[in-house]
């Protein structure tokens, strides 16, 4: 009978894809040209012919996350906080990302609060850390798991929670093409995870002062 095979020695010898190069600008603006005629348009014509141009501009823009880095945006933290010890939280950051399985826009507002354990970071780098994830080509639940993650590694707090609502194009424009549907993810760690108040807490915060 054969040995059993550790499975973490057999997937640290499988082989890594090595990463894809990246397409020149001008490779981009023919592939924009390419599905332009494959959508049964013209690219040639007056209205169309600086459009592959102007879509490869448009996605180093809309795409702008990939080459941002977190933890450059949560570098400094404030220490002299008056023994402040209490949650953090900055809600209702709008944002704006593209599903990764159709290429079409979702967009809402992010929730983000944390328990500060050696200081506080600027509020605006919150909604910074929301657009370099947003920034990419996304699922909700991704880019939920994302931001809370690189709030636990750069922040350090006691516990973290963030909580997304969002409406998808992917739904809204194609497919079922049923409007004005809500898609709401959350998650906690630390503290907010152990403690079932800290959680009820949260929601509370995030939904005073909305309409009801």
């Amino acid at each position: 009978m054969d040995a059993p095979v550790n499975k973490s020695i057999a997937a640290a010898a499988k082989p890594v894809k090595p990463k894809a190069t990246r397409p020149s600008r001008a490779e981009a603006e023919e592939a924009v040209r390419t599905l332009l005629a494959w959508a049964g348009d013209d690219p040639d014509r007056e209205g169309l012919i600086d459009t592959p141009r102007r879509v490869a501009a448009a996605y180093e823009e809309l795409f702008a996350g990939y080459s941002l880095s977190p933890a450059e945006v949560l570098d400094r933290r404030f220490e002299e906080v008056g023994g402040y010890d209490d949650v953090v939280l900055v809600r209702d950051i709008p944002f704006f990302s593209h599903c990764e399985h159709h290429v079409v826009p979702f967009f809402g507002k992010v929730h983000i609060a944390y328990l500060p354990t050696d200081g506080v970071v600027g509020l605006s780098k919150l909604a910074r850390l929301t657009d370099i994830f947003a920034k990419r080509l996304q699922t909700q639940e991704n880019l939920t798991a994302q931001i809370l993650d690189a709030v636990n590694e750069h922040i350090n707090p006691r516990g973290a929670a963030v909580m997304i609502e969002a409406e998808h194009m992917c739904m809204s424009m194609r497919g079922v093409q049923k409007s004005g549907v809500s898609t709401v993810t959350h998650r906690f760690t630390g503290i907010f995870a152990e403690e079932i108040e800290q959680q009820q807490r949260f929601f509370s915060l995030v939904r005073q002062g909305q309409p009801r």
